[in-house]
This record gives structure tokens, C-alpha cells and sequence, in this order.
């Protein structure tokens, strides 16, 4: 019998983020996330050759356009989970709105097990820093949990393999 790459499923996965100067081991974990994007720029270039070309001989030259690989983008990432009484990411929000963002900018990943717990995807960001902040909407009579939503700026996004 052949092996099959496993399928990964949505069901097991969190995000975990690691502040410095944290006194946590993991200073947020999310449930869900959305952003994980990049995008490679397509560049043309138009070249005009010396070569003729068509039935009359056309001395002109003739256009070659060749595509290259510009600038890599990288989508913010939304994070999304439960409410927590921790401020730790309205605290790193609070120091990038005073702006100290510089210093503020922190690595995290996405990392996706398998049914039995182990690591089998990881996801890597680089230099993020939070650009909103929400909260859902209270009712006194509602039912649902709390919603804490932040979108983080990423400047590099990168799949690593795990052992």
C-alpha cells in the first residue's frame, strides 16, 4: 500500500504569539485566522528585436515581451478568539498607537496538527505589528461569547518544514 500525504484539517490548529519581554510562554493563542496570503508582482517587459517578420518583410523588428517576478506582498493577517482578561495585545497595540512600532514588531507562527497532536504545518511571520483592534458588540442578553478581533501587519510570510 502507498502512502498518501495526510490531509490536513481546519479542526486543529491554533496561532500562537510570542511577545518579548513577555513573562508568558505564549502570549496569545487563536482560533481563527484569516490573511495568510503573498503575492508575487508580475513586471512585463517590451523588447522591440531587430528581426523582421511577416510576409512583407516588415523591417520595423518585432516585439518580445518577456514576464518577470517583481515585488513579493504579504496580506494582513486577522486573528480572531474568545475575549480574554488578558491586556497583553491591547498593551502591544497601546505601545504601537504611542509609536514605538519599531520596536514593537514581533515573529509568530500558524502551526496545524494532525489528529494525534503533532506538528505538521508551520506558517511564519515576521515583523508584525497590530493595525486594529476589536471587540464584538455587547448585549446584556445575549448568549454568545465575546469576540476579540486584531489585524496584524506582516512584512514576510514563509512555510517551513517540520520534522
Amino acid at each position: 500500500m502507498a502512502d498518501f500525504p495526510e490531509i490536513l484539517t481546519n479542526s486543529r490548529f491554533y496561532l500562537e504569539l510570542k511577545l518579548a519581554g513577555s513573562q508568558e510562554p505564549i502570549d496569545g493563542y487563536f482560533m481563527e485566522c484569516q490573511g495568510f496570503k503573498t503575492t508575487q508582482e508580475v513586471i512585463e517587459i517590451s523588447e522591440v528585436t531587430p528581426q523582421t517578420w511577416g510576409k512583407a518583410g516588415n523591417a520595423n523588428g518585432r516585439i518580445v515581451r518577456t514576464k518577470i517576478p517583481g515585488n513579493i506582498t504579504y496580506s494582513n493577517i486577522i486573528l480572531r478568539r474568545g475575549l480574554t482578561i488578558s491586556m497583553t495585545i491591547w498593551n502591544w497595540l497601546a505601545a504601537i498607537q504611542e509609536g514605538n512600532w519599531s520596536e514593537q514588531r514581533r515573529d509568530g507562527s500558524l502551526v496545524i496538527y494532525n489528529q494525534a497532536a503533532e506538528e505538521k504545518f508551520r506558517l511564519e511571520f515576521k515583523n508584525a505589528w497590530p493595525s486594529s483592534y476589536i471587540i464584538s458588540d455587547v448585549k446584556a442578553d445575549g448568549s454568545e461569547h465575546e469576540i476579540e478581533e486584531i489585524e496584524v501587519v506582516v512584512e514576510e510570510l514563509k512555510r517551513v518544514k517540520v520534522s
